[in-house]
């Protein structure tokens, strides 16, 4: 159990009585855009996750959302961290993460980066070809190796499958090229893709990883864990298929790697922690109104168009290249009534490209230069791949926590201290 020490960026306290809507209030004062964080919603996600999938510990996947207060708080959450780079593996070694709780999960990693992660003793490690594992045998030859295999991800809305991962036929040829290297392989991992329709692509997928063991094993090695990836969620049609995998992973492990096997199984869950705790909060810095748009799919007689100060250069980059949060739904922070007129519009982003654009043939209540929009569940693959693109200002982050869960006496609890504004707090998390 890591300490939350958050000095750097400071947690709200959010007392009993207010809402996150509040604390939108209080931020709103200039034009520039932001979140606001709610780390309950990261807690009760874990919660969730260890009632769910008891024998799968998570490795957060820092690629996700790198922002300092969320790894904090899985750090504190005891979480293990999946880092794709040197400079993951650098950011979480910083906020006290144990090399022992790393993965380095990416299978074509520079040189350098390599080094890295064996000078700080980051030992776990994929690779999925011939080439890596020279590589790794050069520079970082006591690693503890986990080979990466291709699964059928067809169902899925991002495919890896196609990019990364050793097909079974070659399988037994990489682990004897291991043995010849002298390099240990100690387990299996696989991804089914992110925004995964189909619960039997975890089964087939666990089924595989069995047939790997089963081959490294008459190889002389003895694997002991188990990476199931990532790619869950819990929002939109996901916010039931969640329990509905969960049933699958843990039936699919109690058949092919039962519990008196000892097998170490953990997951790579990035968008499942962070995706809903983050609201971003726009604002309207300029408009026009047109008499019908039909480029832009708008056939009313009076379209607006609205441009906002955050777009797909910045926040909302999941747009163009994330099928599993593209469709995005921004709405009044002010009160609507209902007998208000919804207007066809057209939503652009602040830069001077016209691919910017939010959404269009969107009916909503008509908007004025400084009003602002929130949009929800935007905690994913959104923080941390903003670029700099007409030099914008990037959404700040504001980080808030209930006083609920701060004073909550829960029984077989663990103590994470928060520091916020000067002030020591325990949160008590429920561990049975």
């Amino acid at each position: 159990m890591h300490g939350l020490s958050l000095e750097r960026n400071p947690i709200e306290i959010l007392e009993t009585g207010r809402s996150i809507s509040d604390i939108i209030d209080g931020k709103i004062r200039h034009e520039e855009p932001f979140y606001v964080v709610n780390l309950d919603n990261i807690l009760e996600r874990h919660l969730q996750w260890i009632s769910l999938l008891p024998r799968v510990k998570p490795f957060y996947a820092v690629k996700c959302n790198n922002t300092t207060a969320v790894l904090k708080m899985l750090s504190a959450l005891d979480t293990g961290f999946d880092c794709a780079s040197k400079a993951e593996i650098e950011l979480a070694l910083s906020l006290g993460v144990k090399p022992d709780d790393i993965i380095y999960a990416h299978t074509t990693k520079p040189l350098s980066h390599i080094r890295y992660a064996c000078a700080h003793r980051v030992n776990l490690m994929t690779f999925d070809n011939e080439e890596e594992l020279l590589k790794i045998s050069h520079v970082h030859p006591q690693a503890k190796l986990v080979i990466r295999i291709a699964v059928d991800d067809s169902k899925s809305m991002v495919r890896l499958s196609p990019k990364f991962g050793a097909r079974l036929p070659t399988v037994r040829q990489l682990l004897g090229r291991a043995i010849e290297l002298n390099l240990e392989v100690v387990g299996v991992s696989f991804h089914v893709g992110s925004g995964c329709t189909r619960s039997s692509a975890f089964r087939q997928a666990i089924e595989d990883a069995r047939r790997v063991f089963d081959v490294a094993s008459v190889l002389g090695f003895q694997m002991r864990l188990l990476d199931i990836g990532g790619g869950f969620s819990k929002i939109g049609d996901f916010q039931e298929k969640f329990k509905e995998f969960s049933e699958v992973i843990n039936g699919s492990l109690d058949e092919f790697f039962p519990p008196v096997s000892g097998l170490e199984v953990i997951a790579e869950p990035g968008r499942y922690y962070v995706e809903s705790a983050f609201t971003l909060a726009v604002n309207v810095i300029a408009k026009r109104v047109v008499v019908e748009d039909r480029a832009n799919k708008c056939t009313g007689v009076r379209v607006m168009m609205y441009y906002i100060n955050d777009g797909v250069y910045g926040s909302m980059s999941c747009i163009t290249f994330d099928p599993a949060h593209s469709k995005l739904e921004p709405y009044p922070h002010r009160a609507v009534k209902k007998s208000e007129p919804r207007y066809c519009s057209v939503i652009w982003g602040p830069t001077c490209d016209s691919i910017d654009k939010i959404t269009e043939n969107y009916w909503i209540p008509e908007l004025y230069v400084g009003d602002w929009l929130l949009v929800d569940n935007m905690g994913a693959y959104t923080v941390s791949v903003t670029t700099d693109f007409n030099s914008f200002e990037k959404a700040h982050i504001y980080t808030v926590v209930t006083a609920e869960t701060c004073t909550a006496a829960l029984s077989h609890c663990r103590n994470i201290v928060l520091t916020a504004k000067n002030i020591t707090i325990k949160l008590c998390l429920k561990t049975t």
